[in-house]
């Protein structure tokens, strides 16, 4: 059906649902627009999208001004998650957006350990033990499952923070707003656990060389060095291959994770614009 037969139809006869749906084409068409831009560049940041589901997505998102939407980022450790929300988060702050939107991090909901680390007396020996940071039952899943569910019927939530020198959680750390958008981020975002909760869902596609590069350089900085380090990223990849890469076939979105931080912000900050104008041009 043609775009201006949809427009003719019963169902959009009234200048309301008229209005509504002439912005979600006129955002469609603009985000084409950006994409095709985008796809021109050396290091472009969309690898692929499905675009029916963000047309039905942005539709959505305008009819129902009470509705959360939430958006699951995954990709291996040191594909540049954390990167991607920070200068998403920081496109969306320059317009002022803090209250539409709020983040949760699945590192956050790591077990605690620090008991366990103490005994061992050091990383490597406590990985000596069998102990691994990179499988799923490492993090509290059913936790952050409960919250992402809370936070998607609207009601705040309680997130914990962890501490990776220390391996201790702290419960109750910082309250999470239950904005209209939630962007949640980390190594199972889009596995089994909870991948049924997102409305978006993202894959951070980052070629090995690189992932290994990061991640010895922020291992560092969590006090992991040598053979700990070294045991650590072995387990590292070997898990990614059985629980984190396989989920790329959920994603409705693969991005580069290659690309630069300001890029990221640019891009985004140009479909904020395109959003806005739209909007405050059909109010």
């Amino acid at each position: 059906m043609s775009r201006e037969s949809i427009l003719e139809t019963e169902q959009y006869r009234d200048s309301q649902n008229r209005d509504i749906s002439i912005a979600v084409f006129k955002i469609v068409d603009g985000i084409k627009d950006i994409l095709e831009e985008d796809r021109q560049q050396k290091q472009p940041l969309i690898l692929s999208i499905n675009e029916k589901l963000i047309i039905k997505s942005v539709k959505e998102f305008l009819v129902n001004k009470r509705k959360q939407c939430l958006i699951g980022i995954t990709g291996e450790s040191a594909s540049g998650k954390t990167t991607l929300v920070n200068y998403v988060s920081k496109a969306l702050r320059k317009k002022l957006f803090n209250e539409t939107y709020t983040t949760l991090c699945c590192d956050d909901y790591y077990k605690d350990t620090s008991e366990e680390l103490k005994a061992a007396g050091s990383y490597e020996e406590l990985y000596k033990t069998g102990f691994s940071f990179d499988k799923p039952d490492a993090i509290n899943l059913d936790l952050m499952r409960a919250h992402l569910i809370s936070l998607k019927n609207g009601c705040g939530v309680n997130a914990p923070e962890y501490d990776f020198v220390t391996c201790e959680s702290i419960p109750n750390r910082a309250y999470k707003n239950p904005t209209r958008a939630i962007l949640a981020e980390g190594l199972y975002v889009l596995g089994d656990e909870l991948v049924d909760l997102f409305d978006i869902k993202v894959y951070v596609f980052t070629p090995f060389e690189k992932i290994k590069e990061r991640w010895f350089s922020r291992a560092i900085l969590r006090g992991k060095t040598g053979s700990a380090a070294e045991h650590q990223f072995n387990d590292v990849n070997t898990t990614a291959q059985i629980y984190i890469r396989p989920t790329m076939k959920n994603a409705d979105i693969v991005v580069n994770g290659l690309t630069s931080a300001e890029y990221i912000e640019e891009l985004t900050t140009k479909v904020i614009n395109l959003i806005n104008d739209v909007i405050n041009f059909y109010k």
